[in-house]
């Protein structure tokens, strides 16, 4: 697949973002697209497609149909139903995630084993062969493992690396941290800066090749006492302000596409 990628300059102290352009086969658009327009996605999570951009994204991340895909703790399978119809056919979906990050998927594949039944369950990152994967992906997830206890993001990143073929992409989307904030916003707000997603990575081995803009929402001032939950689709303030968050919409979240050294 040819992709047009900006190459993305880092400086000592700061990240320099470039906006990027993609392109894909267009049989390749064409079955994302209709993994995207799939029947069997949950109305609620299409809803959400105008936030979080998933036509876009995964271009952005060059996944194809024949790959092996890990998708790190996916959640309540809000990419899965994506990534499975579209990975069906000729690739390999694997979810990847400590048992109690699992249950989401679980529950999509007792209910609709013809859609879901070739994914795989990783019990533990662990359990993903290593040097497997073509991609692996993970969404809004950074910040869990940074404050979920114990700092725990360097080992997912470098689980991550393990499980890549060389020339392997990592494609990372997070809640976005202004440069300029205090760091230690990071363990309770949600966010997380540019910066510190990329020196995780690159202290696992990857390469930046490139950021997307297209989860960007410059609307999302990033600092409110409840963290990024205050926004939808949580709106933990509830009816307070709600009309408020609800016109900011989704967090601004970074797109970050890395690349693990090799052919």
């Amino acid at each position: 697949m040819r992709q047009t990628i900006a190459v993305l300059a880092i400086a000592t102290t700061a990240v320099a973002v470039a906006s990027v352009a993609t392109g894909a086969p267009q049989s390749q658009r064409a079955a994302l697209k209709a993994a995207v327009a799939a029947p069997t996605r949950t109305p609620a999570n299409t809803a959400r497609d105008r936030y979080r951009h998933p036509l876009e994204t995964l271009s952005f991340f060059g996944v194809q149909p024949n790959h092996t895909v890990v998708e790190l703790y996916p959640g309540g399978g809000w990419y899965t139903e994506i990534l499975a119809p579209y990975l069906s056919a000729k690739g390999q979906l694997w979810v990847a995630a400590p048992t109690n990050g699992l249950k989401g998927v679980q529950t999509l594949i007792a209910k609709d084993a013809t859609t879901y039944g070739k994914v795989k369950v990783a019990d533990g990152l662990a359990a993903v062969p290593a040097g497997s994967a073509d991609v692996v992906l993970t969404f809004r997830n950074v910040h869990n493992w940074r404050f979920g206890g114990q700092d725990a993001a360097q080992q997912v990143f470098n689980s991550a690396f393990a499980m890549l073929k060389p020339g392997g992409t990592l494609g990372v989307v997070e809640h976005r941290l202004p440069e300029a904030r205090d760091a230690a916003a990071e363990e309770k707000s949600g966010y997380m800066k540019t910066s510190s997603v990329i020196a995780f990575a690159k202290k696992a081995g990857f390469e930046v090749v490139g950021q997307s803009e297209v989860n960007a929402n410059p609307k999302d001032t990033a600092d409110y006492p409840d963290g990024v939950w205050t926004l939808p689709p949580v709106l933990r303030k509830g009816d307070v302000d709600r009309a408020k968050y609800v016109a900011i919409g989704e967090s601004d979240r970074m797109t970050i596409r890395f690349r693990k050294p090799g052919k």
